[in-house]
Parts: C-alpha cells; sequence; structure tokens
C-alpha cells in the first residue's frame, strides 16, 4: 500500500511539473511572438488600415514606433540609412523627438546630420527628420535625405560667387577706363590707350560669358542626340587652325601625327571645343619659339578600344598640389598669366565634362618647367575601315599638298625637325615624330 501511494504521490508531482513547464512555455512564446521582427515589421496588423500601402510609395525612409519604442514598421531605405538596428530606432535625438510627440501629441521637424555607415571617411548624411502621432498608440518618423541636395546647392552657391567675382573684374575695368577717357577726350594719345585697354577688357568680357554658355551647354545637352561619327583627323586640324594667330605670334610651332584614320562617336562641336581648349592652353602657356604637338592612337580598353589624343607643350608645367585641382571652375595655376593670356579657368572644367558626357575621360602629366601632355581619351567609334568608306575625299595627304606655310614659308610636306618628345613618363614617348600641319 506504501509503495502503491508513494507512485501515485510521485506521479501527482511530474502532473503539476508538466503542466507548469507547459504553461511557462506557452507564455514564453506568446511573448516571443510579439517581440517585433525585421519579418514582421512590414505585415505587424497593428498599423491602420491603409498605412502600410501608403508608407510603402513614400520616398523619405518612414518608420513606425509603438508606446514602447520598438519598430513596428521600417522601410528598406531606413534600414540603408542605419536609422534601425536591431528592431530598434538607432538614432537617439529622433528617438527623443518620437517619445515628445507621443507625450503632447504636437508635430516635431529638425534636421541632423548623421554618420554615414561603412566608411571611414568623416563624410555625415545630412537629413531632415519629421515626427507625427499615428493613431492613438504608434508613432510616424519620415526621414529626407538631404545630402545630395545640399551638396549641389553648395556648388551652386560656388559657382555664382566665383561668376560674380570673375564678371565684377572687366565690368569694373571698362567703367574705370570710360571715365578715363572721358578725362582724357583732349589728348588723343591717352585717349587711344585707354581705348585698347577697353578692347581688352571687352574681348576678355566676351570670352568669359561665351565659356559660361559653352559649359552649361555642355552640362545640360545630352551628346548622344546629335551624335555622329567624327574624324580625329578633321578635330585636330580645327584645333590647330583655331590656334594658328596666337601660335603665329609667338612663332610656336603646331605639328600632328600619330594615327591617322581615327573615328570616335559623339557631338561634333562640343569635342571640337574640348580638343581645341587643350590646344589653346598648350600654345598660351608655352614660351616663344617652343613647339606643341598634338598626337593619336588607338589603344586597347576594358570595354573596347579607345581614342587616346594627347597635346603636348614645353611650358612652364603644373606643380604636383595643382594637378589636382586644375580641372576646378575657375580654378588657375598662375592667376596673373591667364589674366594677362585672356585665360576665365574654365577651359579644363568643360574638357572634364566633355570627355564624361561621351563615356572618356581627360588626364594630365606635367613636370614643372618641363612641360605637359593632357590625354583626351574617348571610345572609338566602330570600325575604322568601315569609317573609311563614307570618308570625305581629304585627308592628311591632302594637307601635306597644300600651299607653303605662311608663317615660314616652308612647305609643309618638305622634311622638318620633329618636336621635342614628351618625357619617359610620358604615354606618348614612343609615338613617331609628328608632321607639320600648315
Amino acid at each position: 500500500m506504501d509503495v502503491n501511494a508513494a507512485v501515485a504521490a510521485a506521479a501527482a508531482i511530474a502532473g503539476v511539473l508538466t503542466g507548469v513547464i507547459a504553461m511557462l512555455a506557452f507564455r514564453w512564446s506568446e511573448r516571443d511572438q510579439k517581440r517585433p521582427t525585421r519579418t514582421s515589421l512590414h505585415t505587424d496588423p497593428v498599423l491602420p488600415p491603409g498605412v502600410d500601402t501608403v508608407l510603402s510609395v513614400l520616398r523619405s525612409s518612414a518608420v513606425v514606433l509603438d508606446e514602447e519604442d520598438a519598430v513596428v514598421k521600417a522601410s528598406s531605405a531606413a534600414y540603408a540609412l542605419g536609422l534601425v538596428r536591431g528592431g530598434k530606432l538607432a538614432v537617439d535625438p529622433m528617438l527623443q523627438m518620437a517619445r515628445d510627440t507621443r507625450r503632447d501629441g504636437e508635430i516635431r521637424q529638425v534636421e541632423l546630420d548623421l554618420p554615414r555607415r561603412g566608411t571611414g571617411r568623416g563624410e555625415a548624411l545630412a537629413v531632415s527628420a519629421r515626427v507625427a502621432p499615428l493613431g492613438s498608440r504608434l508613432v510616424l518618423l519620415l526621414v529626407e535625405d538631404l545630402t545630395e541636395a545640399r551638396r549641389i546647392e553648395a556648388v551652386r552657391r560656388d559657382f555664382v560667387a566665383n561668376v560674380s567675382h570673375e564678371l565684377k573684374t572687366p565690368v569694373g575695368a571698362l567703367s574705370l577706363l570710360s571715365e578715363a577717357v572721358m578725362d582724357a577726350y583732349d589728348d588723343p594719345e591717352a585717349v587711344t590707350r585707354f581705348a585698347g585697354r577697353m578692347q581688352i577688357e571687352a574681348t576678355r568680357l566676351t570670352n568669359l560669358v561665351q565659356e559660361l554658355i559653352d559649359l552649361s551647354r555642355v552640362q545640360n545637352d545630352d551628346p548622344l542626340e546629335d551624335a555622329e561619327p567624327v574624324t580625329v583627323d578633321e578635330l585636330v586640324a580645327e584645333a590647330i587652325d583655331r590656334c594658328r594667330h596666337a601660335a603665329g605670334t609667338k612663332q610656336i610651332t603646331m605639328a600632328a601625327g600619330g594615327t591617322a584614320d581615327l573615328w570616335v562617336h559623339g557631338n561634333r562641336g562640343q569635342l571640337a571645343a574640348a580638343l581645341g581648349n587643350l590646344v589653346e592652353n598648350a600654345v598660351n602657356y608655352s614660351p616663344a619659339r617652343t613647339r606643341v604637338g598634338i598626337a593619336a592612337r588607338r589603344v586597347a580598353g576594358t570595354g573596347g578600344d579607345m581614342i587616346e589624343v594627347a597635346v603636348t607643350d614645353q611650358g612652364i608645367g603644373i606643380s604636383d598640389k595643382d594637378k589636382e585641382r586644375i580641372f576646378e571652375r575657375f580654378y588657375r595655376v598662375d592667376p596673373a598669366r591667364s589674366r594677362a593670356t585672356g585665360g576665365t579657368g574654365l577651359g579644363l572644367a568643360i574638357v572634364k565634362h566633355v570627355a564624361a558626357s561621351h563615356g572618356g575621360e581627360v588626364t594630365v602629366w606635367s613636370a614643372e618647367n618641363q612641360g605637359s601632355t593632357f590625354t583626351l581619351r574617348l571610345p572609338e567609334a566602330g570600325s575604322s575601315r568601315d569609317r573609311a568608306r563614307h570618308r570625305p575625299d581629304h585627308d592628311r595627304s591632302a594637307l601635306a599638298d597644300e600651299a607653303e606655310d605662311p608663317e615660314d614659308g616652308r612647305s609643309a610636306a618638305s622634311p622638318v625637325t620633329p618636336p621635342a618628345a614628351p618625357p619617359a613618363t610620358s604615354a606618348y614617348a614612343t609615338l613617331p615624330a609628328p608632321e607639320v600641319l600648315p
């Protein structure tokens, strides 16, 4: 009897323990189910009807918090910005805003700078956060990324400031010179001198306005809309012709060489302007009685063959600290010399935009007092052999048969001393000696 009673008591105790354990497991399961997970954040039924659909189409990052500051719903953009981590709102200022809004029901908005996730740089994300009550228990947080808008605004402010400064200089000079002309009306020699200065400043102002228009057009226009096959030979010849007078004044010899019959695809006007700016800079920054060379060749690229056009001069060169900034708008290595040559500081910026919009790039090699080589690299336009069937009936051989060069009286087809080769570190040190174009 005692043994049976003991067995019955043990069974009863085991049954009670089993019931207690089952109850605890049930309670634990309920609590675990109530805990928000990344999957359940998007389908939790506590959201008011239609809110889930509205939040899914918003461009802003959206986060919904409950009365315990747990995340009920968060958009993928919120995770990407690092706002939500482990089911919690990870930005303390936003969390405090949500608590204040939950307490008094007031809508709040603030702009914050957040550290950028995954980078070791000191860059920050500029965001605008807006918190509003959503029903009786929930709080809605909308976050807008303002980083790109702020960057564009900063660029716009700098551009306007630079343009204002650059325009003020020639306009102010014209005003002063006009007053000087009025005061010296009875002195013909002074009037002539001041009028000459006025012409220089007016030309400088005209060039600045024209380059501003060109830069705006390059930035806004799609070169593919007016794209066409363009022969590099014609671009080189046009660039040389554009700078022929300035080069002749300084007795600078311009020469062209490299591989003939190369083609690129793009906007002819933009490409001509880009190469013309490189040749014009080479002439302006070269001493008298030196040479400027233009060489073209085909090189292999990862996405197909590329055409490289290098413009080499024997000028003053560019220091290492200036190389990183020469493609910025209005930046000048030598401001005094740039003003003397009428430079605006926009030429290389235009070249950079043209190269980028055509799927290419522009690079520079330079050493102080040794010269510079600017290389314009563009994708090749199909097969040169196929393009040759449609090529106009003129090429480099026709150019060589033209009349004698008016600058020095030599025949363009006669032997000439080739221009000095770029330094060995330049990519064009091994190109054939260029031929002189008239």
